[in-house]
């Protein structure tokens, strides 16, 4: 079996190396990372190496991404004028079989790529295979191509697609393939390869302490002033008011007063009061009397009748005497 990887992990160079041959375009690498140039149009990468057998697959990272048709290839001629292509044009994944230099489209799986894809074809007899990050997303039965040996990578050449640590290998024929899990991406590489990390996220701040972690406390907010209180508290009283001048308490309120009607101003006054009285109307003179009016007879009376010596008696007749009432006025002083 025959395998083949590369991580571009060297310095930047318009010369990829012997392990590749440059089909179309100008390919380089890039802050260790492969470019595809920018000149436009569609080029192609092959593997210098071709692999064992007709059963193969290719894989590679995209490091960077746009909406451009960018992909891997494997069972391919020399110029993939037939082989099997699994690539992305920034909204599916298509699995194109190349036949004489004719891309059909045999299977689709709408997403668009994004940084840090895996992305992977195989053939294997007439089973013909798509996957991303390891999960199997296109699987189709295809007679089109049945021998090639050539792997690589086709894109358009724009500056905005970078591919990072290619793979590919022989996949024994008429074996029975498990679906490939995450960690395929996690081919061995060749050498090392180091890179600038980003500043950590946010998700960082939540990773166990192994100490101890304090932090000062704000102010303790107002509601904390209800607390139960452990011992006494006191505070100095304003002037009383007006109404509280004659409340001479003794002791405690016992009862909640209502509000005060109009008859509390009848209350008595511990003091004394005075008002000037005006004068007594006149109906004070209506009142009864305490005497009443006597019937009594006049006194006898004598006359002298003149030369005759003789008197002339009359007798007393019965008179009586009405006393009106009088108007008077009742004066009061205090």
């Amino acid at each position: 079996m025959t395998s083949f990887t590369d991580d571009f992990n060297r310095a930047d160079s318009t010369d990829l190396g012997a392990g590749w041959v440059e089909v179309s375009g100008d390919w380089s690498i890039v802050s260790t990372q492969l470019s595809p140039g920018a000149a436009g149009g569609t080029i192609i990468l092959r593997a210098a190496g071709a692999m064992a057998s007709n059963d193969n697959s290719a894989q590679a990272t995209i490091a960077a991404t746009t909406a451009a048709s960018h992909g891997v290839w494997c069972r391919g001629s020399s110029n993939i004028s037939s082989g099997y292509l699994w690539r992305n044009d920034g909204s599916s994944w298509d699995l194109f079989s190349v036949v004489g230099g004719s891309f059909s489209v045999i299977g689709s799986y709408a997403a668009a790529a994004a940084p840090g894809d895996v992305m992977k074809v195989q053939a294997v007899g007439s089973t013909i295979k798509g996957l991303v990050n390891g999960v199997e997303r296109v699987s189709v039965t295809d007679t089109g191509v049945a021998t090639g040996t050539g792997v690589g990578i086709r894109s358009e050449s724009t500056g905005l697609i970078r591919f990072d640590d290619f793979a590919a290998a022989d996949v024994s024929a008429g074996a029975t393939l498990d679906t490939a899990t995450a960690t395929e991406a996690a081919q061995p590489l060749t050498g090392t390869k180091a890179a600038t990390l980003a500043a950590a996220a946010e998700t960082a701040a939540a990773q166990p302490l192994t100490g101890a972690k304090s932090a000062a406390l704000t102010l303790a907010v107002e509601q904390d002033t209800a607390q139960p209180l452990a011992g006494a508290k006191t505070s100095a009283l304003g002037v009383a008011t007006a109404a509280e001048a004659a409340q001479p308490l003794t002791g405690f309120v016992t009862a909640a007063l209502g509000t005060a009607t109009a008859v509390e101003t009848a209350l008595p006054l511990t003091g004394s009061k005075t008002a000037t009285l005006g004068t007594a109307l006149e109906v004070d003179t209506a009142r009864p009397l305490t005497t009443l009016s006597t019937t009594v007879p006049s006194p006898e009376r004598t006359y002298r009748i003149p030369a005759e010596g003789r008197r002339l008696a009359v007798l007393a007749e019965p008179r009586t005497l009405a006393v009106a009432a009088e108007p008077r006025t009742l004066t009061i002083r205090r």
